[in-house]
């Protein structure tokens, strides 16, 4: 069985809708975040920078969010039909390292250049954001991948949704027609609703975040 480390609407979500709407068995273990745990002997042997998630496998401990969709996608779906999957692949690369990097500089801007550059760092963060999910609308608008889809779930969809959930304030998803119309199919799915309902996230998590 995986064992899923978390903390709610954290990265440690997107995992856990995944599994949900695959159906696979798994525990959730609630992190001691306040308490610590994150800084533990123990946490960092399994996250090596005291992040989340960390997630418990048989094949081993892994961490990296997009690390562990991958794998979940190839052992179990929501992933590519084999013709797309070297479009798959930049893609998921392209929101791990473009769009969620952004993203957590917006929340956490001291981590790039310290407390005393924050302002310049969203800044430059907010302008990368636009940018990224523009890029991302065009392609769905466009090419209707079938690895991000308003007709069937998706890794690379739970992906984006919760990006989007953390950034609705000033980034709205109505901003981005077909990247809202993905969020809307997704928090429809029983999965999506079981996730909302574990970690209160509201009954429309995704386009209008409580």
């Amino acid at each position: 069985m995986y064992v899923l480390h978390y903390w709610p609407d954290t990265a440690s979500t997107m995992v856990r809708l995944v599994l949900e709407d695959l159906g696979l068995p798994y525990e959730a273990r609630l992190i001691d975040r306040e308490g610590g745990e994150l800084t533990s002997a123990a946490y960092r042997t399994m996250n090596p920078l005291g992040q989340i998630p960390a997630f418990e496998t048989p094949d081993g401990m892994m961490f990296e969010t997009a690390a562990i969709l991958l794998y979940l996608s190839e052992r179990h779906g929501l992933g590519p039909a084999a013709k797309d999957r070297a479009q798959f692949l930049k893609w998921l690369f392209f929101i791990s390292t473009n769009l969620h990097t952004n993203v957590l500089q917006l929340f956490y801007p001291e981590r790039t250049a310290g407390p005393d550059n924050t302002a310049a760092v969203v800044s430059h963060a907010a302008a990368k954001v636009a940018n990224h999910l523009t890029i991302l609308n065009q392609l769905v608008d466009t090419d209707a991948p079938n690895f991000l889809s308003d007709q069937q779930p998706t890794l690379l969809g739970y992906y984006l949704a919760v990006l989007m959930r953390w950034i609705a304030n000033d980034f709205p998803s109505t901003n981005y027609p077909a990247l809202h119309r993905i969020l809307v199919f997704l928090e429809q799915r029983p999965a999506t609703q079981r996730c909302a309902e574990a970690e209160a996230l509201g009954p429309t998590p995704f386009t209008q975040p409580s």
